[in-house]
């Protein structure tokens, strides 16, 4: 949920909101309609949905992807991980269950870690 002037939301109105000066990162302060903190699955579509109804946004998000936490480095990533090692253990230890026969399999875990 957001705030805003207009009214179109849930949240209480509010005059303008002000942010904070970024020196080293070269932002200047300006006002919005709407400030929403975080960029995880609410915080995103919070702010599309702010800036659909023609409100000035501004997102603050200490990564520098959206996504939050579960998608960067929690929930998504951890089951990629967790994937990939359940099938390298199918392939070692269950092919020969059902009479596929393979050398030794391993794991290149610099890939791994790319692809998660």
């Amino acid at each position: 949920m957001y705030l805003s002037r207009s009214g179109l939301t849930q949240g209480r109105l509010l005059a303008p909101m002000t942010t904070m000066r970024f020196a080293r990162m070269g932002f200047a302060a300006q006002e919005y309609d709407v400030a929403v903190i975080g960029g995880g699955p609410g915080g995103y579509v919070a702010a599309i949905k702010a800036g659909q109804r023609g409100l000035k946004t501004v997102q603050i998000e200490k990564r520098g992807t959206l996504g939050g936490t579960c998608l960067n480095v929690g929930c998504i990533p951890s089951k990629a991980l967790l994937n990939a090692t359940h099938k390298l253990h199918e392939a070692q230890h269950e092919f020969k269950n059902f009479g596929i026969m393979t050398g030794p399999v391993t794991m290149d875990y610099a890939v791994l870690q790319k692809s998660k």
